[in-house]
């Protein structure tokens, strides 16, 4: 992993959730492995009124205590900030400006927006009024967490809005799913090694699922996710980009824009869906009370903050096909759904199985389609399925795994998705961040199913129980295929945490 130069992170929403879990243990850990070059200095902003002592006390409770700890917090700053209010923003500039001339450090800056939503046009526009956008003593990047957007309309017009203050290779979307490390292994594994690309393509391949399952519900979050739902939460980005990096043709090179570009080309040759035909291609689903292991767990109707007559999906599962010479006629199943069995996501690639059975049930033995599964999380892998001869008389075959855990490399250090996205950043990589044009052209993708069920009241909304594997409709949409989904989980443990490949 590269060393950053020397610069100064603002993180918006600093007092916030993902602040205090996810980026400023990433920060430590990239700290820790002397990863950032020094001087540099983290900024936090927020609404709440703290100092540089309080913000580095709250800060301190979600890192680990080592010898390197204290040395990290002292590069902890804070500013408080009303977003809105640009007149605020002059005294961010001079804050900035004391902590450059304190380290004696350059003008390199990222803005990271770790904040609602309708913040993300707003903090630009009073970041450029000050003049904080331009690269005059230095980089400037702008880092926008999910959603990009509501829909295609509001996408468009947020990427308009970005576009007025920063440039777009200014601006990093980030999708963490982008930063794991199997997610990037997929990348090397297709286009390292000659023996995937010639069965990479439709001769080979019969169908590929791609699944991301949530055991949780929706906790806390049930006022924000009653306007949102599974299809934007999960499956418009996180799914649609690893049907990119799965789907792409061999880029010219590993680097930002040459990546994008195939990941682009996937989109638009993504076959548009028919909204006549939408119940054929679409599966949406919203779980319900049920009994788990003895107890009685509320159905999503029943959670706070949700609307008791709620039509917002838990559930979503989607048949797509890529209208090109690679994939033409092989079909993409998604899924993805809140109170599952387990917490895990992954992709299976279906090979097509051998043109003439030798070995059929008239030898007591099984004709079973070979099958890579790329594990994401948890249990992070890749396992080939391949059937070999169970030892004895006659020709028994049976299924039998090769596989390869990250795991079994407990000498390498695994990066969180936030490190290595967040190193990435500042050093200018953007590989692993969404382009505007990518994103707007994933919410046209599904834009066709958003305004069937705005408009129709009458689409399906299917009931599951929590804890099953979502309605038996999205079984009905993958009928075509023998082996039906695939159930990812074996040796579940009992509060479902731990899935193992």
């Amino acid at each position: 992993m590269n060393r950053t130069k020397s610069h100064i992170a603002v993180i918006f929403g600093a007092s916030g959730d993902l602040t205090q879990r996810m980026l400023i243990p990433a920060l430590f850990n990239l700290h820790k492995q002397n990863l950032l070059e020094h001087p540099y200095a983290i900024l936090g902003v927020s609404r709440t009124p703290l100092s540089d002592k309080q913000f580095r006390d709250k800060m301190q409770g979600f890192l680990p205590a080592d010898d390197t700890t204290s040395d990290f917090l002292n590069h902890l700053h804070y500013q408080p900030l009303e977003p809105s209010n640009e007149q605020e923003y002059h005294e961010l500039k001079e804050h900035i400006e004391r902590i450059k001339k304190e380290k004696n450090m350059p003008g390199n800056m990222l803005f990271y927006l770790s904040t609602p939503p309708k913040l993300y046009a707003v903090i630009p526009k009073h970041l450029a009024a000050v003049g904080l956008n331009k690269e005059d003593d230095g980089f400037r990047r702008l880092v926008i967490e999910k959603p990009f957007g509501h829909n295609l309309t509001s996408a468009r017009q947020l990427n308009r809005d970005l576009l007025k203050y920063f440039t777009e290779k200014q601006i990093y979307r980030i999708d963490h799913y982008l930063g794991k490390e199997t997610v990037q292994n997929l990348l090397v594994l297709r286009f390292a090694n000659s023996l995937w690309e010639p069965l990479w393509n439709h001769k080979y391949i019969d169908h590929i699922q791609i699944t991301s399952a949530e055991k949780l519900g929706v906790e806390k979050r049930g006022g924000y996710y009653d306007q949102s739902g599974a299809l934007r939460d999960m499956l418009q980005n996180h799914l649609l980009q690893l049907v990119g990096l799965v789907a792409m043709e061999p880029p010219t090179v590993i680097e930002a824009d040459a990546i994008r570009n195939e990941m682009l080309k996937v989109f638009q040759s993504v076959r548009p869906l028919n909204r006549e035909k939408l119940q054929e291609n679409i599966v949406q689903g919203q779980y319900t009370s049920s009994l788990i292991q003895g107890k009685q767990v509320k159905g999503y109707r029943e959670e706070d903050g949700v609307n008791p007559k709620s039509r917002t999906e838990t559930f979503a599962a989607i048949k797509l096909h890529i209208d090109n010479w690679r994939w033409s006629g092989i079909p993409f199943y998604l899924r993805t759904g809140k109170k599952l069995p387990a917490r895990v996501t992954e992709i299976v690639i279906h090979f097509r199985p051998t043109p003439h059975h030798l070995f059929d049930s008239a030898h007591g033995a099984t004709n079973i389609p070979n099958q890579l599964i790329i594990r994401i999380q948890p249990d992070e892998g890749i396992l080939l399925k391949m059937g070999l001869k169970q030892p004895g008389s006659g020709f028994t075959v049976k299924t039998v795994n090769l596989d390869f855990h990250y795991s079994d490399m407990a000498e390498n250090y695994l990066p969180t998705a936030y490190e290595r996205l967040l190193l990435d950043g500042i050093n200018g990589d953007a590989t692993l961040y969404a382009r505007g044009d990518n994103v707007e052209k994933a919410w046209e993708i599904v834009q066709p199913i958003l305004d069937e069920w705005d408009e129709n009241p009458d689409f399906p909304l299917h009931g599951y129980p929590a804890g099953s594997w979502g309605p038996r409709a999205a079984d009905e949409l993958i009928a075509d295929e023998e082996s039906g989904w695939r159930y990812p989980c074996k040796n579940l443990s009992n509060d479902g945490e731990y899935c193992e490949l």
